[in-house]
């Protein structure tokens, strides 16, 4: 569900950063954003988990009825039922950063 809440403010290369990846993942500028709050949120929360986890926990919470922030705060206290239920990788890669792109 989304709320016409208003504006964020964000810089202008931070724009074109989500206008790149946007474009090469297929999603909106928007949903693209959102996305990435919700990594960054879930990252703040649960500091232990990779990006894998973090993706895991996010289609976790979509199948059991969306993304619900107090829910996964509330998970957050105890960091060892999440991490449980999501197997560990086995080998860790670097994360692919998206960088401003000057023409």
């Amino acid at each position: 569900m989304a709320f016409d809440m208003g504006i964020v403010k964000i810089s202008d290369g931070m724009h074109e950063n989500l206008r790149i990846a946007s474009d090469a993942l297929s999603r909106s500028i928007n949903a693209q954003a959102e996305h990435w709050m919700r990594v960054g949120m879930l990252a703040e929360l649960h500091p232990g988990l990779d990006h894998r986890e973090i993706c895991q926990l996010l289609i976790r919470a979509e199948l059991a009825g969306g993304f619900d922030v107090r829910v996964l705060a509330a998970e957050s206290s105890s960091a060892s039922t999440i991490t449980s239920k999501v197997p560990r990788a086995t080998k860790r890669t670097k994360p692919l950063m998206v960088t401003e792109v000057r023409p």
